[in-house]
């Protein structure tokens, strides 16, 4: 099946289609002006929030691919008038999809994909496979690292690279600047030397190790005796998501990624030019 985020699928098997943005936003609003939408008659690709709103610009999308004469731009206000209640007002700018736009979309969903920060998953056991399954589904690159063969073999969710290396340790020094480590192998000193590697990066955005406050103490004895650096502990995440004591893989996993998309995220926008909220044109103007 092809992956959700193929735009280049979606493009060629779709003969005709509008192309949908957030031209303006003001007050509450599902999104902002990076929002955009592609309707063809039958199908979508990615939304501009979901909701009332969607359904009404899909609806009126559709009209202008049946030929209906119909306006290039609505301005609608979210409130009682169209059952959602945000309060703020959206503009919408519908144009059909000719060369041109579809080639102008593929260049941005490459660049929006290739800007995207890299999470690297030491450990494909039952917690890595559940957290890579987990960061899959969000926009970040999702990378489920181990030494051992047969536990990539079946790892096929669209959303996860996989890497098979002898030397995970090296993975980490070859990572790209603001990158998030997250340490859960099968074995505790190969978890304290990707770790302690991941640690000695200080434009990492995140390191994590799952364990416990034993294994924290053991690792901070190994850092204070093995290379004289215990304060690298102040950095390191450990356990992984603990807001909860369960140990089962999914709910681990689950958690944890949430906290790393939280420090993923975060950090991207503190490194980012771009505000958080992208502001475009005021509705109406």
């Amino acid at each position: 099946m092809a992956s959700t985020e193929d735009i280049r699928d979606f493009l060629s098997r779709e003969t005709a289609c509008i192309l949908v943005e957030v031209a303006g936003a003001a007050g509450s609003t599902p999104r902002d002006t990076d929002a955009w939408m592609l309707v063809s008659k039958e199908r979508t690709f990615a939304t501009i929030g979901g909701g009332q709103l969607e359904y009404l610009a899909i609806d009126h999308a559709r009209k202008l691919l049946q030929g209906a004469a119909a306006e290039d731009r609505l301005i609608i206000p979210l409130g009682p008038e169209i059952g959602q209640c945000c309060g703020g007002r959206v503009a919408l700018s519908f144009k059909p999809v000719d060369t041109e736009t579809e080639a102008a979309l593929i260049q941005r969903s490459d660049s929006e994909i290739a800007r995207r920060p890299h999470v690297y998953i030491f450990g494909a056991g039952h917690v890595g496979n559940a957290l890579a399954t987990a960061l899959s589904l969000v926009p970040v690159r999702t990378v489920l690292v181990d030494t051992r063969e047969h536990e990539l073999s079946g790892v096929d969710t669209p959303g996860i690279e996989t890497c098979l290396t002898a030397m995970p340790e090296a993975v980490v020094r070859d990572a790209p600047p603001d990158s998030a480590f997250v340490v859960l192998t099968h074995d505790h000193a190969l978890d304290f030397l990707i770790a302690t590697e991941a640690l000695g990066r200080e434009d990492a955005c995140y390191v994590g190790m799952i364990g416990s406050k034993t294994k924290r103490a053991t690792f901070k004895r190994w850092l204070s005796h093995e290379i004289n650096q215990p304060k690298l502990l102040d950095r390191l995440v450990c356990p992984i998501g603990g807001a909860i004591k369960d140990k089962r893989p999914a709910v681990i996993a689950a958690l944890a990624a949430a906290e790393i998309i939280t420090a993923v995220l975060g950090h991207d926008r503190q490194n980012s030019d771009m505000p958080p909220r992208r502001q475009g044109k005021p509705v109406g103007a």
